[in-house]
């Protein structure tokens, strides 16, 4: 079973996540963040991987702090746990409609990590969350997995509707990559014999 935990602690958070990339999309998400558990809990659901994370961070400066860090944290655990990605697919990609939004994330597991990030927000706040903090955590959660992201909403007005489909379509993507190929299950899927580099 592909599993890690992660701890990190500094003196802004403090993040546990414990992950299991072939779960059942089993979540336990603690943040002190509300939507932003919704987005964690959505990205579990349908990458279907078990996620718990629990998270502390000065929510009393903003949200920051907590959102990247979760994001570093999360990537830490999906990299410990693909180990030498032996056998994965390595390439997923998925578009994801929400009444009148559409997003799309194609994802490459390389351990060459790069974001490219194509989502614009009409509002500057979900609740009390800023929408500019969701390409931190996208970013934060690439760039410590390992993995070159591709994240766009192709279009859309609602932007509830633009950061849910973000995170499903890079949920299914990653679900996609993950996967073992039972035709190559004992490989590395690169021609170099390694990722990375």
């Amino acid at each position: 079973m592909r599993s890690a935990t992660v701890e990190r602690k500094t003196r802004e958070t403090d993040i546990f996540v414990a992950i299991e990339l072939d779960g059942g999309g089993d979540y336990d998400i603690e943040t002190g963040i509300g939507f932003f558990d919704h987005m964690l809990e959505a990205f579990a659901k349908h990458a279907m991987i078990d996620l718990k994370v629990r998270a502390e961070g000065d929510l009393h400066i903003d949200m920051h702090h907590t959102v990247e860090d979760v994001g570093i944290v999360m990537g830490q655990a999906v990299a410990k746990a693909l180990g030498d990605c032996r056998g994965v697919r390595r390439f997923g990609a998925a578009y994801v409609p929400m009444d009148e939004t559409l997003s799309r994330a194609a994802i490459d597991i390389s351990k060459r990590p790069y974001l490219v990030w194509r989502v614009a927000f009409a509002r500057p706040k979900i609740g009390e969350m800023d929408t500019e903090l969701f390409k931190e955590w996208f970013h934060a959660f690439a760039g410590n997995a390992g993995i070159c992201l591709h994240v766009e909403n192709l279009y859309g007005e609602n932007t509830h509707h633009i950061i849910e489909s973000c995170f499903k379509a890079t949920a299914r993507a990653f679900r996609a990559a993950l996967e073992i190929d039972p035709r190559c299950e004992d490989q590395t899927p690169s021609t170099k014999g390694v990722l990375g580099g």
